[in-house]
């Protein structure tokens, strides 16, 4: 994760109300709104942008996603993730976040 931009902060993980929906942390709007104003040009299809990630002491390569009806991005949390993790919704995490 040398070279690359760190963000760190704290949010619950919620579940999308969509039957079977993924979970998400939602990043500070302070944060997405830093991340869009200076690397928008990164991101890919549909707002996502290539980001590692930290849970705990769990890292993994994935993706943020622009989310614009919540004007900030997500981070979605796979079910690997919160099992690993023993995450529950609601769970207050502590992220760290690499661009």
């Amino acid at each position: 994760m040398t070279g690359k931009i760190h963000y760190h902060f704290w949010g619950p993980m919620w579940q999308h109300s969509a039957p079977g929906g993924w979970f998400f942390v939602s990043l500070p709007k302070e944060i997405s709104t830093e991340i869009r104003e200076n690397l928008q040009w990164q991101e890919e299809g549909w707002g996502r942008m290539k980001a590692s990630a930290r849970v705990q002491d769990i890292t993994w390569d994935t993706a943020i996603w622009f989310d614009k009806k919540k004007d900030t991005y997500l981070l979605p949390i796979k079910a690997d993730i919160r099992k690993k993790a023993k995450l529950v919704p609601e769970s207050m995490l502590s992220v760290d976040i690499y661009i």
